[in-house]
């Protein structure tokens, strides 16, 4: 009986299934995703975002939506919403707070908005699907190559705003007080995260979302408080989830982002529990020293953000 079991949708041709064409769409897909993931998810969680990540996902369904009542592709109408929906946050919540009331009252005009579309809604019920809960084996090449834009885009303008935007991540209070354009950097960032969302959707979809943009993310902090290594870490964790999620959906014939969403928890849970284990001295040195680091970074972010003119006259 316990052979049986173990045995239900297991594929014996599962090399040649990761061989075809729309796998490799999957995997160039993931690939990107769960980099742009990375580089997004540290700021989230720094941030006190994570509320606007799972409520952007919510938000773009209703464009989705009417993008298919329209006629026009369901990717166009989610990002149009994850990104119109990421600026008005952004424009009326620059601190944590702020941002959960923007981002409480938007999400509830949405969903609004996608139950009167839903109603007007007669066909083309997969795509609602492939919204709610993702299909990465369906990416097409032009898919990629505008994943692949999106994804240069974001970096360039982390790399761009980092030092500032790390500043008033981190204390929004003082590098306001210190010129830093605190608001900007906020509406800026809520477009990259709407971006972001907006490519993760297609892969792991709206319901699964939360588990590959915040949870890599939150397992690299635990393992360390410094930035650029977090972010590296965050990506690394995202890549494996993605790659052996789709390893394991083509030899056990399983959804590809339920797959993926497990193993990012699987692995937060073991980080998490290892962290939780008592390690007397050893781990006190760790996280003060990591601690120190992040301060010190945010300390010369300050100062190069406010020596610069540029940035302190936006």
């Amino acid at each position: 009986m316990t052979e049986s079991l173990l045995a239900i949708g297991y594929q014996d041709n599962w090399q040649q299934i990761l061989g075809s064409s729309f796998m490799r769409n999957a995997w160039l897909g993931g690939t990107i995703v769960a980099l742009s993931a990375g580089l997004m998810g540290y700021f989230i969680v720094v941030r006190n975002s994570s509320f606007a990540a799972h409520a952007l996902a919510h938000i773009g369904l209703p464009g989705a939506t009417g993008a298919v009542l329209l006629g026009l592709p369901a990717a166009l109408g989610l990002g149009v919403f994850c990104v119109g929906g990421a600026l008005v946050i952004g424009a009326l919540g620059k601190r944590a707070s702020e941002r959960d009331v923007a981002t409480g009252t938007v999400l509830a005009f949405a969903t609004g908005l996608g139950l009167f579309f839903n109603s007007l809604a007669t066909r083309n019920s997969s795509t609602l699907t492939n919204v709610l809960f993702g299909n990465l084996l369906a990416i097409t090449s032009d898919q990629l190559l505008s994943f692949l834009a999106l994804l240069v885009l974001t970096a360039a303008c982390i790399a761009f705003v980092f030092r500032p935007l790390l500043f008033a991540s981190v204390n929004s209070q003082v590098a306001e007080a210190k010129g830093v354009p605190v608001r900007g950097l906020s509406i800026a960032f809520m477009v990259l995260l709407g971006i972001t969302i907006t490519m993760a959707v297609q892969a792991v979809g709206t319901l699964l979302l939360f588990a590959l943009v915040v949870t890599p993310a939150a397992t690299a902090l635990i393992l360390t408080a410094r930035p650029v290594l977090a972010m590296a870490v965050s990506a690394v964790i995202g890549l494996v989830s993605v790659w052996s999620g789709l390893v394991l959906s083509a030899m056990f014939d399983l959804p590809p982002s339920f797959v993926i969403v497990t193993i990012a928890c699987g692995v937060w849970f073991v980080v998490w529990a290892g962290g939780r284990m008592p390690r007397p001295g050893r781990r006190s040195a760790a996280h003060s020293a990591e601690s120190t680091n992040l301060t010190e970074h945010v300390q010369e972010s300050g100062a190069a953000t406010t020596s610069d003119p540029g940035i302190s006259r936006s």
